[in-house]
């Protein structure tokens, strides 16, 4: 067990101590919270000096950058210097003309209705503990393989973020469950903490996904081949991990547990089919969402409106004898929260769009970049770069709202599709969560494994997890070069789906 200094020290010099620490936090903030402001005030002023509309767009991309550094919330850092520019630009009688048009117009958009059902019934499966009984059954059926632990914590890791909707939520659940399994079989800490970071990459791309509904709307693509879009590639990519860490018990076992005498207990045959029978729930779900969308049968919103209420019903199944209808009502008001906060931050990205037809930013933009002479690939290789770099301060929704308005024309300039470039985006913004030095689902990892029953008296640094995240991170950026190059592997199968409308 780690102790720090002030461990050591008496109650009332600790006392002391802590105080000494919340003062320094406390001046760091006003620092930041003072330079920022300054930051904004020089924008500010250089908007209202500017020469020319395109100066003064940059002027407030400058600004909501300066906001979102200092953790405004994304919608407010989105609408206050789109507002502004408006304002700057034409006048009080278009900036009263967004104020009453863009809430509605933004968000009452019929393909956005199955917004709250997918989020719905997330809330529910979550509500239900399906959570964990995926995660078991994952281990029963993967952990006789080389890396098998590891293996079913990718395998459950996709189909837990794909089901709750929350990358963040799920790495927190499957952490807490994953890591402590894989080190009492014996392995390598930095392989526990790298197979739980990445476990969750994948489930933003398996429908439903949230992301991918929100990008549609942006990019005004059909939300059903959109959805269809990631699956491939999220199931792709959960196998690519999957098949590194089969490698490594192959070529390196001693990192899985293979050879210290500590392997897991095997599974039996009743264990592994009695944990398909707790998770009989899960498949249905898929059925209705993939059946019904692929088939034509279902629209995506009457998909998602099936697939929330069957999960209604699955939750008071699972439920029937710990309180279901509080489960549910926690459920539902979750889902009212979780949606008024996406349909805010959409509200933002509206005004961001119509502060960019003002100002002739987005056509300048993408004259610049079509001027640079940059192919296909090595335009997507900027990106890359670019989204990586984001990633580390900014989460994927922002990134999305921020840069997709902007893009648009430039895709199309550059015959990239806006079905591919959707999976594309999402996944970038997933990886740039974890990306060193300031990916947030590193520090979540790392805040988890102090706990003793996680750690299982392991030392853990911010190091290894770091460490860890070197050895995983090339797969995911290998696969992000197979998309670019195989774009087909997110556009073929929407191809085959039978026509129907949002």
């Amino acid at each position: 067990m780690t102790i720090s200094p002030t461990q050591l020290l008496p109650a009332d010099t600790k006392a002391e101590a802590r105080a000494a620490q919340e003062a320094r936090a406390g001046r760091g903030s006003w620092l930041t919270l003072g330079i920022g402001l300054a930051l904004f005030a020089g924008c500010l002023a250089g908007l209202f000096t500017s020469p020319t509309p395109q100066i003064a767009g940059m002027w407030c991309i400058a600004m909501m950058l300066i906001l979102l550094f200092l953790a405004v919330p994304a919608a407010i850092a989105l609408a206050v210097p789109s507002l502004i520019g408006v304002y700057a630009l034409s006048g009080i009688p278009a900036t009263v003309n967004i104020l009453s048009t863009s809430p509605f117009h933004s968000v009452s958009q019929w393909s956005y209705s199955v917004l709250p059902m997918f989020i719905f019934m997330g809330m529910l499966l979550t509500q239900s503990g399906l959570t964990s009984k995926i995660y078991r059954a994952a281990d029963h059926w993967f952990s006789w393989l080389p890396g098998g632990i590891g293996i079913g914590t990718t395998a459950a890791g996709a189909g837990l973020s794909s089901v709750s909707g929350s990358t963040i939520g799920m790495t927190y659940a499957l952490g807490r469950a994953g890591i402590p399994e894989m080190l009492r079989a014996g392995y390598d800490r930095r392989v526990a903490v790298g197979t739980v970071i990445v476990a969750g990459l994948p489930g933003n791309l398996i429908p439903p996904s949230i992301l991918l509904v929100v990008y549609a709307g942006i990019a005004s693509v059909p939300v059903g081949p959109q959805l269809i879009a990631g699956t491939l590639p999220g199931i792709l990519l959960a196998v690519t991990f999957a098949v590194f860490i089969f490698l490594l018990g192959l070529f390196a076992p001693a990192l899985v547990g293979k050879g210290t005498g500590a392997e897991a207990v095997a599974s039996t045959w009743r264990d592994r089919f009695r944990s398909l029978g707790d998770i009989w729930g899960f498949p249905l779900i898929l059925i209705v969402l993939f059946g019904g969308m692929f088939s034509g049968a279902f629209t995506p919103t009457e998909a998602g409106a099936a697939a929330a209420f069957a999960a209604l019903l699955l939750c008071l199944l699972y439920t029937r004898r710990d309180k279901p209808l509080t489960r549910v009502s926690q459920a539902a008001i979750s889902t009212v929260s979780a949606t008024a906060a996406i349909f805010f931050i959409m509200i933002g990205a509206e005004m961001l769009t119509k502060l960019l037809a003002i100002t002739g930013l987005a056509p300048m933009i993408t004259g610049f970049i079509t001027d640079l002479g940059l192919s296909r690939i090595s335009f997507l290789l900027v990106l890359v770069v670019v989204y990586l770099i984001m990633g580390m301060f900014f989460d994927t929704l922002s990134m999305m709202l921020l840069t997709i308005p902007i893009l648009l024309p430039t895709l199309e300039a550059m015959d990239v599709s806006a079905l591919w470039f959707g999976v594309f985006v999402v996944l970038l913004g997933e990886l740039g969560m974890i990306t060193p030095p300031v990916g947030i689902l590193s520090y979540i990892v790392h805040n988890i494994t102090k706990a003793p029953e996680v750690n299982l008296g392991h030392t853990i640094t911010l190091k290894d997890v770091f460490t860890a995240l070197l050895w995983f991170l090339p797969i995911a950026v290998l696969f992000l070069a197979l998309m670019i190059l195989f774009p087909e592997m997110a556009t073929w199968l929407p191809a085959q789906m039978n026509p129907a409308g949002g």
